[in-house]
């Protein structure tokens, strides 16, 4: 009952000032704001990547001939990967279940008719498909003669044939790839955009046909392999890295001369910079916060010394010192809760708004980031309303009922 009749008088207390009591919690309401705003952005980027790479391929690794920064570097000899190397990849990595060269050249020139477009080249194995999640909506994909013989096919990615103005009925039909007459044997899959770059946005020819266009990527190809399971990721990295650096004559004080990057250390780095994200923006929340505290602290302030008679009334009528103190704090904690309830109901409105731009990701606010903006906003009260409500309960009610 005590704590209902804190409460009511709080709000009548607000309601009476209540233009101040708005101006007032400004500040909490731009940090309560800031946080669900904040949280739910990086929670949607956060799914949107973990699904983005999860869409890259199951369990999909990268390996690429990369000389290493410094001195150590610059010893080593030429830095090159090659055929063999993935033919060796496949043979004596047991972790891995298939690989595919990647020959990644310039944007290639592509025409059909009299449209032509510079896309993405990619020549890949008939493995690629697999580990990439590529799969082929119309068609086929490449067959083992289509790699070994290195047959002028291709398979277009939907983005390509919009630049075109193709539809399906481009199967069996021919395309122009830098010059090459190319003949279309298969469409991919709708897979979308990742950062404003379209993965539909590509030209698939074998891997066998990429290196008579650019013959330089011989020994300087990348390499995509699928570890067997999730948890065998790892030990194929290692044995993967293990073979290359006996194949690459490497002794134990020498650098790796190429890179491997697995899809848990994409994530983990997006991670880490999402938490440096969120760290800098909550040091901006943080002074949003202690603005708002202080301005709640100064008015808690003047409503002590406006109500000093009444507290020396309420006193002289046997009010102890807690119930003063509680019944400035529960003002002070309804005063900065008033301010949490808008922040929070305005933090949703701008996610909302946010995820209805085309090019925004479906921005997902957590009930963790609730209650956290809540917890924020009640502990802002408490902190900044105690000042007041200490001088309030430890006044004199002698000299409070002869304050003017």
């Amino acid at each position: 009952m005590i704590v209902a009749a804190n409460v009511a008088n709080a709000v009548e207390q607000l309601w009476t000032h209540r233009l101040r009591s708005l101006l007032t919690v400004l500040g909490v309401v731009i940090a309560v704001t800031s946080t669900i705003t904040v949280v739910g952005v990086i929670q949607g980027f956060t799914r949107y990547v973990s699904e983005f790479l999860q869409g890259l391929g199951t369990n999909a690794m990268w390996v690429w001939p990369e000389r290493p920064a410094g001195e150590a570097g610059k010893r080593l000899g030429r830095i090159e990967l090659d055929g063999r190397d993935v033919d060796a990849i496949e043979l004596w990595c047991p972790a891995v279940r298939r690989a595919s060269p990647l020959i990644r050249p310039p944007d290639a020139l592509v025409q059909a008719g009299r449209d032509q477009a510079k896309v993405p080249l990619e020549g890949v194995s008939a493995e690629y498909h697999a580990i990439r999640n590529f799969a082929v909506d119309a068609g086929r994909p490449f067959s083992v003669v289509d790699i070994e013989q290195g047959h002028h096919v291709c398979i277009l990615g939907r983005e390509v044939l919009r630049k075109l103005n193709l539809d399906d009925g481009i199967l069996g039909g021919a395309i122009l790839v830098g010059q090459r007459r190319f003949r279309v044997v298969g469409i991919l899959g709708e897979k979308g955009s990742f950062l404003g770059n379209s993965q539909d946005n590509v030209v698939l020819v074998p891997y066998t046909m990429a290196l008579k266009m650019y013959p330089a990527f011989r020994r300087k190809m990348a390499v995509t392999a699928q570890a067997v399971t999730e948890k065998s990721v790892p030990e194929a990295r290692a044995q993967i890295v293990n073979l290359l650096r006996r194949r690459h004559g490497l002794s134990a004080n020498q650098p790796n001369d190429f890179n491997v990057l697995t899809q848990d250390e994409i994530l983990e780095t997006f991670n880490s910079l999402s938490l440096v994200a969120t760290a800098v923006l909550a040091g901006i929340v943080g002074i949003s916060l202690v603005v708002g505290g202080i301005g709640i602290m100064n008015v808690m302030l003047v409503s002590v010394t406006e109500r000093t008679r009444e507290i020396g009334l309420r006193k002289a009528v046997g009010a102890r010192r807690r119930d003063i103190l509680v019944q400035f704090l529960t003002e002070s904690m309804c005063l900065s809760g008033l301010g949490g309830a808008t922040g929070i109901g305005l933090g949703y409105g701008l996610c909302a708004l946010a995820s209805l731009h085309p090019s925004m990701v479906d921005v997902v606010v957590p009930p963790w980031a609730v209650g956290l903006g809540f917890g924020i906003s009640a502990g802002t009260g408490v902190v900044f309303g105690l000042i007041p409500a200490v001088k309030a309960a430890l006044l004199n009610p002698i000299d409070a009922l002869r304050h003017e």
